[in-house]
């Protein structure tokens, strides 16, 4: 059998014709979600991210301003745009871009934006609010996840889910998220990371895999059972000299092996990183909503 493509830039575009919608409604009320993005310096990835959101936010109607500092500006010059823009009414949602520079602490910097214009989710209080199932914004990619298989006919409730990756940014809080007594979730989950002995003795047991490891092709065709889904998280860069760049982009699972075993499985690139952006826009737009009630 050849496995069924879960396309995340077709679903992406389902749920962003939604947002545009909901965009209306708020613009009729005198509403206009804005979000502010900070980027220190020019790494080329963070730069393409940032420009996605930003096409992204026009094309649902969101306003959307880029604030640019030097890689050499100091926590401080951090610290006092982020806190210029909590007071800012015209944003909804600020998103810092990572990884930053190694002399400015993410961890102090997720601490300083204002909980209710965090829409990536990264604050204490918004990561412990997540945790005991009473969260105002669900983290972007992990509620990207969860819609991708809700919207291809895959809900997790009852099925056996293993998170191949614990980062705080996708293992960990997919986690949280997919053991709450909640729609699109509520299913038996295990987290498998580097201090795992025979990650496949867990995978092979999985109604669902999620790919989020950071390992190019970590996941193989005999890890899986007959049948699996598998989420692809990981976006790798690899030598390719046939490539017009020199490289191409492979996910944390072996594609072409898997997707004859498997019933369903994100491509990478396609699969999952349209939908992360695209549920920032949705925080966004909540944080909006949130504010005009």
């Amino acid at each position: 059998m050849t496995a069924k493509i879960i396309s995340g830039t077709k679903i992406a575009e389902e749920i962003r014709a939604e947002l545009k919608g909901k965009v209306k409604e708020l613009k009729a009320k005198g509403i206009t979600p804005g979000l502010a993005v900070v980027l220190m310096g020019d790494d080329p990835a963070s730069l393409s991210y940032v420009s996605a959101k930003a096409k992204g936010a026009e094309e649902v109607g969101v306003h959307e301003e880029t604030f640019r500092l030097p890689a050499t500006a100091t926590e401080g010059d951090l610290f006092e745009l982020v806190s210029r823009l909590n007071k800012d009414a015209r944003f909804h949602g600020i998103l810092v871009q990572l990884p930053l520079p190694k002399h400015i602490s993410e961890q102090k910097m997720t601490s300083a934006v204002d909980p209710a214009k965090d829409v990536d989710c990264f604050h204490p209080v918004n990561v412990g609010k997540l945790l005991i199932g009473q969260p105002d914004f669900l983290p972007c990619t992990p509620h990207g996840v969860v819609q991708l298989l809700v919207r291809s006919g895959y809900d997790p409730a009852g099925k056996h889910v293993v998170i191949c990756g614990r980062s705080s940014i996708v293992g960990k809080p997919l986690m949280a998220m997919l053991v709450q007594k909640a729609k699109g979730a509520n299913a038996t989950v295990t987290v498998c990371h580097t201090g795992t002995r025979d990650i496949a003795q867990f995978t092979r047991q999985a109604d669902i895999v999620i790919a989020a490891a950071g390992s190019p092709r970590l996941i193989k065709a005999d890890m899986v059972k007959p049948g699996v889904v598998v989420i692809d998280v990981g976006v790798n860069r690899i030598p390719d000299p046939t490539a017009k760049s020199g490289f191409r982009l492979v996910g944390d699972a072996d594609f072409e092996g898997i997707k004859e075993k498997a019933e369903a499985i994100t491509p990478v690139p396609g699969g999952v990183g349209p939908m992360t952006v695209t549920m920032l826009l949705h925080n966004t737009i909540e944080a909006a909503r949130r504010r005009a009630r």
